[in-house]
């Protein structure tokens, strides 16, 4: 089994989105059975003052114009699976149909904390307009946890009964005590242990997946590592990690 997996991609208005089609174009070469977004495609600036004191007024407009990027770009990653599903069909070759699992991250989740900072919002915007599973993906609400082949993924892990993410690859593991995945930090980092049966087990923190430098960050703090992760070898809660760089599929499938 393979699952690919796909980190923060954070798609604003006007940020570039080429890089989701060397993903999409990736994935349709190795044809994985599993594909995992990890959330924060959507990046929502529209609702960034909601997520914490909530005093700003919903700016429609803004709202509509982030959500439309998002889907904009989803569908810039998606044009290359299904051109290679509909091309096995036309060919009568073996169908390729992976299981689509994107986990909501904390950035799609402001607009929940939107409608519950301004109840006049609810049934006005929602998890709906994303249009997530009319794409083809099974959705998963902000901090649950889907379990695949005994890999555990979720936007991030809790350290405690407060919320807040995990700090370290290591302490995801010694606080779930399976191999888990998530996103939500900038950097990636892995940890390693072994169950007692001798299942090896491995803590993922994915990194990140886009172009733009943000403007909260610094010259030092924007230069994250950028990329995918191709999960071989997944069975009994093990697997082993490939990075796939942002450089590597820029220098493969530029201009294709």
């Amino acid at each position: 089994m393979k699952h690919l997996v796909i980190p923060d991609t954070q798609v604003k208005p006007n940020s570039p989105t080429d890089h989701l089609r060397w993903a999409g174009l990736y994935a349709a070469e190795k044809k994985p059975e599993v594909i995992v977004h990890i959330g924060d495609h959507f990046d929502m600036p529209s609702l960034n003052s909601f997520s914490s004191a909530g005093t700003t007024s919903f700016e429609g407009n803004r709202y509509i114009k982030d959500i439309e990027a998002g889907i904009s770009a989803m569908d810039v990653f998606l044009a290359p699976i299904r051109e290679e599903q509909q091309r096995l069909i036309r060919n009568k070759d073996k169908r390729w149909n992976p299981r689509m699992v994107y986990t909501i991250g904390n950035h799609e989740n402001r607009i929940q904390r939107a409608i519950e900072n301004d109840p006049k919002l609810d049934g006005l915007i929602g998890f709906k307009d994303l249009k997530l599973e009319e794409a083809g993906f099974e959705v998963y609400d902000f901090l649950e946890v889907v379990v695949i082949d005994q890999i555990a993924y979720s936007h991030y892990f809790c350290s405690g009964v407060m919320g807040r993410p995990v700090s370290s690859a290591n302490a995801l593991l010694s606080k779930r005590h399976m191999s888990c995945v998530m996103g939500h930090v900038q950097d990636r980092s892995i940890s390693y242990a072994r169950r007692a049966d001798g299942v090896n087990l491995t803590g993922l923190f994915s990194g990140i997946f886009y172009q733009h430098d943000e403007e909260y960050l610094n010259a030092q703090t924007n230069g994250s590592w950028r990329g995918i992760w191709m999960l071989h070898e997944v069975g009994n809660g093990g697997f082993d990690e490939l990075p796939i760089s942002m450089n590597y599929l820029r220098k493969k499938y530029q201009g294709k």
